[in-house]
């Protein structure tokens, strides 16, 4: 069963466009110019009912607008968008009490009170009965380890403190779909992994259908199996995230040992060279040339080891980016 389903969903936006100086500005008094910016342009897909998704694009590919639109913070420009069979615009109770949007740049809590009173908040505006709240609430405070600081006033806390109760708040009320944007930014390797484990474990505990936005590759690496890539509004890839490097790596990457000191120049032969250290070379090769070129190094160099490699997730959606605006 399908829990959000967006159809050629689109979102523009009309900005003010000015000439500049003084002349541009009497100008506009009289004659103002707008122009349409396509923040999502014409994207459909579907997400099955306790699915984690990966969402991920380049800054301004229109992620936090598509996962303000699914909230219903935003209204669409044309397309139809379903979450849980409400239309998220229409902002019902029934709607706003069953998903939860929690954005990594913005404080939801209450900065001079302790991260408690949010909850206890929160449990009122969603009408959360005290059995429910306890059980919850015990639930997650265990899980993200925040006993000791539950008291303590919210802008006294470290950012990853603050992070930590930020998702308790937003998920007291035990939401069926979650949005995530960006919930690791600004946190170290430590808070990032600790974060990690936390939405695994929810998805998996509560069956939650759960969206996430990130710019690190390895949240949704670690998360999520089914990645949807958007630019520039436009929809590029839909799919399991092993199937990118099959659709959109033509290379692999050697990396080489040599015995002996080696000639950059022919090395260079063989294909693009990423990097070389002292005895040690990163190549670039196309899949069609890769038996030719080891078939080159064994049989000009001196070489001590040799490893062949699929390119990184990171750099084949860089280059896919880098692709469609070419």
């Amino acid at each position: 069963m399908s829990a959000i389903q967006v159809k050629n969903l689109q979102k523009y936006y009309q900005v003010y466009k000015k000439e500049p100086g003084l002349k541009g500005s009497f100008k506009a008094i009289f004659n103002r110019r707008y122009e349409n910016v396509k923040a999502v342009d014409d994207i459909s897909f579907s997400i099955e009912a306790g699915e984690l998704i990966g969402f991920i694009g380049p800054n301004g590919a229109g992620k936090t607008t598509t996962l303000k639109t699914l909230s219903g913070l935003l209204h669409p420009t044309t397309g139809s968008v379903q979450v849980l069979g409400f239309k998220p615009f229409e902002r019902r109770d029934e709607f706003k009490k069953s998903i939860a949007l929690v954005m990594g740049q913005k404080n939801s809590l209450w900065w001079d009170l302790p991260p408690m009173e949010t909850f206890l908040l929160n449990k009122e505006i969603y009408d959360v009965s005290d059995n429910d709240f306890k059980k919850v609430s015990d639930e997650l405070i265990e899980l993200l380890d925040v006993q000791a600081i539950l008291h303590i006033q919210t802008k006294k806390l470290s950012l990853g403190q603050r992070m930590k109760c930020e998702l308790i708040a937003s998920l007291i009320h035990q939401p069926q779909v979650l949005f995530l944007d960006e919930p690791t930014i600004g946190l170290d390797v430590v808070m990032q992994k600790v974060m990690r484990d936390f939405i695994q474990e929810y998805n998996k505990r509560y069956k939650a259908t759960i969206i996430l936005t990130s710019h690190y590759m390895e949240d949704v690496k670690q998360l999520a199996k089914r990645v949807v890539v958007i630019d520039h509004g436009k929809l590029l890839f839909d799919g399991q995230l092993s199937e990118i490097v099959k659709k959109f790596a033509d290379y692999k990457v050697l990396t080489v040992d040599f015995n002996d000191t080696v000639d950059e120049k022919k090395i260079k032969a063989l294909g693009t060279l990423v990097s070389l250290q002292d005895r040690k070379a990163v190549i670039s090769v196309s899949k069609e040339k890769i038996a030719h070129a080891t078939e080159k190094l064994f049989k000009n160099f001196s070489v001590e080891d040799l490893t062949v490699e699929e390119p990184d997730i990171e750099d084949i959606i860089r280059q896919l980016f880098a692709r469609k605006k070419v």
